[in-house]
């Protein structure tokens, strides 16, 4: 089985991590597939850059960067996991990830977005995965001290 793991680097992400790391501690034999997806360049962005190569690496640098603390997780545990940044809407790339790594399940956190932002963007990422994805999608609660980092 493989699991793909959304990664934003905070401390809910490594909550995330280490549920994924509990279930395959109670048996579940599984790879993870740990996903940072960075947004796209502005316009702005791409018609002012002298190099546009550049932001295509600065955010490459950043989803790297925060995969970081979730890898190391992982390697500590030993448990073996590919990572992969990619730009986009984060529901769509996930979506397309599911398909061209094969992934069996998606575990992911909930995120509280504003009735506001929810209507912008048509619901929260986790909203539109369990409605869209392919596969299955556990979604894990925040732990109750969820604004203390960990």
């Amino acid at each position: 089985m493989k699991i793909l793991l959304p990664v934003d680097g905070t401390h809910l992400s490594l909550h995330e991590a280490r549920f994924a790391l509990q279930l395959m501690r109670n048996g579940l034999q599984a790879s993870l597939l740990l996903v940072n997806v960075q947004e796209p360049a502005s316009f702005y962005e791409l018609v002012t850059a002298r190099e546009p190569e550049l932001i295509e690496g600065a955010a490459l640098e950043a989803g790297e960067d925060l995969l970081a603390s979730t890898a190391a997780l992982l390697r500590d545990a030993g448990v073996a996991f590919e990572s992969v940044v990619a730009q986009g809407d984060p529901a769509q790339a996930i979506l397309d990830l599911i398909g061209e790594h094969h992934c069996d399940m998606v575990v992911m956190g909930t995120r509280a977005l504003g009735p506001i932002r929810r209507m912008l963007e048509g619901g929260s990422t986790s909203d539109r995965l369990v409605r869209n994805s392919p596969v299955p999608v556990l979604l894990v609660t925040p732990p109750l001290d969820a604004d203390e980092p960990h």
